[in-house]
């Protein structure tokens, strides 16, 4: 007994088929394990810049009598403060660093303090790249009462540091 054409095709299509489906579980399986089993290696590398210094001066700001300083009496601060980086900074603090000077016409004047703002600095000061701006501190500069009269007039400056942060 022969076999028919149309079981002939039936054998070939079943064999194929299970064929394919052991090659694809092969390949499968292979890829899987080449994917799990590969190890790999290499190296990088890395370097960090350095930010340059943030440079600040402060002083007493403006002439108007909100602004004066006056025996018992605070007064705004002005701080300048320039960036160098080629980056935006963030002013984290401004402390006091020292005492207060005055200048020469008023050597004798004394009394007066510089109180540093909480930190971190609220609201958030940004110093864009490459630039300067002015940060006015509310009521950091103070006058003693004991302050004598020949401080009228004088120009005190207040060395302060200021922390930025990138």
């Amino acid at each position: 007994m022969s076999a028919t054409p149309e079981k002939t095709s039936r054998r070939l299509a079943a064999k194929t088929a299970a064929a394919t489906v052991a090659l694809c579980l092969a390949t499968g399986v292979g890829g899987a394990y080449a994917y799990w089993a590969t190890v790999g290696a290499g190296s990088g590398a890395a370097t960090n810049g350095s930010m340059a210094t943030v440079t600040v001066e402060a002083l007493v700001a403006g002439d108007s009598p909100q602004n004066t300083l006056v025996p018992g009496g605070t007064a705004d601060v002005a701080v300048r403060a320039h960036n160098p980086n080629g980056h935006a900074v963030q002013v984290y603090a401004i402390r006091g660093n020292g005492a207060a000077t005055v200048d020469a016409n008023h050597s004798a004047c004394s009394g007066v303090t510089f109180t540093s703002p909480a930190a971190p600095l609220n609201p958030v000061v940004t110093i864009p790249p490459n630039s300067s701006i002015v940060i006015t501190l509310p009521g950091a500069a103070a006058m003693s009462l004991d302050s004598p009269s020949l401080c009228q007039g004088a120009t005190f400056g207040l060395p302060v540091t200021l922390e930025a942060r990138k």
